[in-house]
């Protein structure tokens, strides 16, 4: 289905500026934004994705990985095709990278905001997870359905690069309710050279999703030889902290995909170093993804385990009021089910 867009202005000559996301993309009639997913149309911004579902799956919340919010529920998940980053070491490549740049016809199968809601409904699950690609392309439709899901009771998530401008942000604000944000690397030039972006608005969008308060979890994929000097750890570990010590830092596994086949996959040592470089910046809360160890939860005053996870499955849950029951440190994040 073709959608009118959000988020842009009519230029001269029939041109457009889009500003959903940091590319500020000026599109010429007839072409497509960096997203490959949105198109100007005889002067009008259309987006192909709306309503066009290419993956949807219920998970648990802890998949995404969002370990302090609502840990140990379900979450509808759903994404549509295109990314408007081109990482090449995508690990969801084979739907983020679809390109509809010279196909108006967008890859997925018609699934209304509605149908949405109530399958959440009907499958129990206390949220929608935005998710597999990146949720700012398919931005009309993530806003209709997380609206919807409002009015139903049903929280709202963002699994995103955060490459989204401040306006696009202000649009969603009322209706999201937590981010998991991938900061890739702390280096422009890693930005610019493995994902054809850049650092800084990744880094405004945090902060201003943070301001808003939105819950925040910062994830990265740390890729061999590329963002795993410590240097490179250190700079992520005190931006987070810069942010607030109570917000999780998710350092997950890398294996060989899409443009990486020949790199090895992150070893777990390497985990184990980011994760004391987190924890000597002051971390409070840090997770290992992709790794059997390294992903249950303890107070940060007196670590009491608090939340023991077997991969994405909770075992067993110790958490009351937002606190410990052994030293009564409150515990951030939205435990309440």
């Amino acid at each position: 289905m073709t959608k009118e867009a959000l988020l842009y202005e009519k230029l001269d000559d029939k041109k457009i500026h889009c500003f959903l996301c940091s590319h500020h993309c000026k599109i010429a009639p007839d072409k497509f934004g960096i997203c490959s997913v949105r198109q100007n149309i005889d002067g009008k911004l259309c987006t192909h994705v709306y309503g066009k579902v290419i993956a949807s799956h219920i998970d648990p919340i802890e998949k995404k990985p969002l370990y302090h919010f609502l840990p140990g529920s379900s979450s509808y998940s759903i994404a549509t095709a295109g990314c408007n980053l081109k990482c090449d070491f995508c690990q969801n490549w084979q739907i983020s990278q679809v390109s509809k740049g010279d196909d108006s016809t967008a890859a997925g199968h018609e699934f209304t905001p509605e149908q949405i809601v109530e399958e959440a409904k009907k499958n129990g699950c206390r949220s929608i997870s935005y998710t597999y690609t990146e949720p700012t392309i398919f931005f009309e439709y993530a806003y209709d359905t997380a609206r919807l899901a409002k009015e139903n009771g049903i929280y709202n998530n963002f699994v995103t690069n955060g490459y989204m401008t401040k306006e696009a942000l202000e649009k969603i604000n009322p209706y999201l309710d937590a981010c998991n944000v991938d900061l890739k690397s702390f280096s422009d030039e890693f930005y610019k050279k493995m994902c054809k972006g850049r650092l800084k608005p990744v880094l405004d969008s945090i902060k201003t999703m943070k301001k808003m308060g939105i819950w925040i979890e910062i994830t990265t994929l740390i890729v061999p030889g590329q963002n795993d000097s410590d240097k490179e750890l250190k700079g992520i570990a005190e931006f987070i902290v810069s942010l607030g010590p109570e917000v999780p830092w998710h350092i997950s596994r890398f294996h060989p995909d899409y443009k990486h086949l020949n790199s090895s996959p992150t070893s777990i040592e390497t985990l184990r170093k980011a994760k004391e470089i987190g924890e000597r910046a002051g971390l409070r809360y840090i997770y290992l993804g992709n790794a059997i160890e390294g992903n249950n939860t303890y107070c940060y005053n007196c670590n009491n385990l608090l939340i023991e996870r077997a991969i994405f499955n909770v075992v067993s849950y110790n958490i009351k009021d937002n606190r410990c029951p052994k030293c009564s440190t409150i515990i951030e994040g939205k435990f309440t089910l």
